[in-house]
């Protein structure tokens, strides 16, 4: 089982200066330290940092606005709250454990993100999952956003805010 909390997605032929870059930037955030490995899918590596993950894309969002040249291999930047298997009643059991974060009255919607995935369609997904949250649906400017990350036979489940995932290629207004 994986045990990052946060997601990198990176150019396939650029994994080597991707995990030079977010060392890097880590280390310049505080985490001597950080572990940083590929996953079973091309182009996004697993990270464990002991920075708390939403606070590091705050602090990347800062940085790219200061100095977008930070950002040249590295290119969307995901927390994660947990893991669980990929199989349809793993990932309700890991929706049951979030779905508290998705407070009375606020708005949501759902992304899932699949990788080396084919035992389910997406919307099989979706249709599962979001019966388990009893909030109104709001696909264009939700509070929250619960985001399912499948990667093989595990996914990485997470409640977000919509800035709480840093894009390196979002443009800067």
């Amino acid at each position: 089982m994986y045990d990052f909390n946060l997601l990198v997605s990176c150019p396939w032929a650029a994994t080597h200066k991707a995990k030079r870059e977010i060392a890097y930037l880590l280390q310049r955030l505080g985490d001597q330290q950080p572990k940083i490995k590929p996953t079973a899918a091309c182009g996004i590596l697993g990270v464990k940092t002991r920075l708390d993950p939403r606070e590091v894309v705050q602090a990347l969002q800062k940085l790219q606005s200061q100095n977008p040249v930070f950002f040249q291999h590295t290119l969307k930047w995901i927390p994660i709250d947990s893991w669980v298997n990929s199989d349809i009643e793993s990932m309700k059991a890991g929706v049951e454990f979030v779905k508290d974060r998705i407070k009375h009255g606020e708005r949501w919607r759902m992304t899932v993100e699949k990788r080396r995935y084919t035992l389910y369609h997406k919307i099989d997904i979706i249709r599962e999952l979001a019966q388990l949250v009893d909030e109104k649906v709001d696909l264009t400017k939700p509070d929250k956003i619960l985001r399912i990350d499948i990667i093989g036979k595990y996914a990485g489940i997470s409640v977000l805010l919509p800035h709480e995932v840093f894009s390196a290629t979002r443009l800067l207004l």
